[in-house]
Protein backbone atom coordinates (compact mmCIF):
# COMPACT_ATOMS: atom_id res chain seq x y z
CA UNK A 1 0.00 0.00 0.00
CA UNK A 2 2.96 2.55 0.72
CA UNK A 3 4.61 2.19 -2.59
CA UNK A 4 0.91 2.46 -4.39
CA UNK A 5 0.99 5.61 -2.32
CA UNK A 6 4.73 6.74 -3.07
CA UNK A 7 3.79 5.96 -6.84
CA UNK A 8 0.66 8.43 -7.06
CA UNK A 9 2.39 10.92 -4.87
CA UNK A 10 4.97 11.21 -7.34
CA UNK A 11 2.33 10.95 -10.41
CA UNK A 12 1.01 13.88 -9.00
CA UNK A 13 4.11 15.93 -8.37
CA UNK A 14 5.50 15.34 -12.07
CA UNK A 15 1.54 16.79 -13.44
CA UNK A 16 2.20 19.76 -10.43
CA UNK A 17 5.56 21.05 -11.99
CA UNK A 18 4.72 21.92 -15.75
CA UNK A 19 1.18 23.15 -14.89
CA UNK A 20 3.07 25.33 -12.18
CA UNK A 21 5.67 26.62 -14.60
CA UNK A 22 3.26 27.04 -17.48
CA UNK A 23 1.06 29.40 -15.11
CA UNK A 24 4.51 31.39 -14.30
CA UNK A 25 5.17 31.59 -18.21
CA UNK A 26 1.27 32.65 -18.50
CA UNK A 27 1.99 35.52 -16.19
CA UNK A 28 4.85 36.94 -18.18
CA UNK A 29 4.59 40.10 -20.68
CA UNK A 30 4.92 39.09 -24.18
CA UNK A 31 8.87 39.76 -25.24
CA UNK A 32 8.88 43.23 -27.22
CA UNK A 33 9.00 43.38 -30.72
CA UNK A 34 12.60 44.52 -32.62
CA UNK A 35 12.38 47.99 -34.08
CA UNK A 36 11.70 47.52 -37.83
CA UNK A 37 14.44 48.55 -40.19
CA UNK A 38 12.50 50.89 -41.34
CA UNK A 39 13.00 53.21 -37.89
CA UNK A 40 16.35 53.19 -39.62
CA UNK A 41 17.15 56.71 -40.99
CA UNK A 42 18.70 56.23 -44.42
CA UNK A 43 21.34 59.07 -45.12
CA UNK A 44 21.36 58.39 -48.56
CA UNK A 45 17.39 59.68 -48.94
CA UNK A 46 16.66 61.84 -45.71
CA UNK A 47 16.68 65.56 -45.78
CA UNK A 48 18.90 67.82 -44.21
CA UNK A 49 16.54 68.58 -42.03
CA UNK A 50 15.78 65.02 -40.77
CA UNK A 51 19.19 64.27 -40.30
CA UNK A 52 19.76 67.51 -38.56
CA UNK A 53 17.51 65.54 -35.55
CA UNK A 54 19.86 62.67 -34.90
CA UNK A 55 22.43 63.51 -32.42
CA UNK A 56 25.13 65.66 -32.56
CA UNK A 57 24.31 66.47 -36.25
CA UNK A 58 22.89 69.70 -36.82
CA UNK A 59 22.14 72.06 -39.81
CA UNK A 60 26.00 72.47 -40.85
CA UNK A 61 26.58 68.62 -40.47
CA UNK A 62 23.47 67.06 -41.96
CA UNK A 63 24.04 69.86 -45.24
CA UNK A 64 27.62 67.85 -45.39
CA UNK A 65 26.08 64.67 -45.03
CA UNK A 66 23.56 65.27 -47.87
CA UNK A 67 26.43 66.65 -50.41
CA UNK A 68 28.40 63.51 -49.83
CA UNK A 69 26.22 61.46 -51.21
CA UNK A 70 25.69 58.90 -52.56
CA UNK A 71 27.64 56.49 -49.31
CA UNK A 72 28.11 53.06 -50.00
CA UNK A 73 27.85 52.25 -46.18
CA UNK A 74 27.45 54.31 -43.60
CA UNK A 75 30.88 54.44 -41.60
CA UNK A 76 32.03 56.68 -44.92
CA UNK A 77 30.42 59.12 -42.92
CA UNK A 78 33.54 58.76 -40.70
CA UNK A 79 35.58 57.60 -43.12
CA UNK A 80 35.41 60.99 -45.32
CA UNK A 81 35.44 63.07 -42.26
CA UNK A 82 32.37 64.32 -42.89
CA UNK A 83 31.60 63.95 -39.36
CA UNK A 84 33.85 63.57 -36.33
CA UNK A 85 34.43 59.55 -35.61
CA UNK A 86 32.94 60.24 -31.72
CA UNK A 87 29.32 61.59 -33.43
CA UNK A 88 29.45 58.36 -35.87
CA UNK A 89 29.98 56.29 -33.02
CA UNK A 90 26.61 58.01 -30.85
CA UNK A 91 24.55 57.59 -33.84
CA UNK A 92 25.57 54.47 -36.38
CA UNK A 93 23.14 52.56 -34.17
CA UNK A 94 19.92 55.05 -35.68
CA UNK A 95 21.37 54.81 -39.43
CA UNK A 96 21.61 53.19 -42.37
CA UNK A 97 22.89 53.47 -45.95
CA UNK A 98 20.75 52.19 -47.96
CA UNK A 99 22.01 51.67 -51.94
CA UNK A 100 19.23 51.76 -54.99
Amino acid sequence: MKKLLVAAAITLASLVVPIASYAQDAKKPAPAATAPAAALMDINSASAKELATLPGIGEARATAIVKGRPYKGKNELADKKIIPESVYEGIKDKIIAKQK
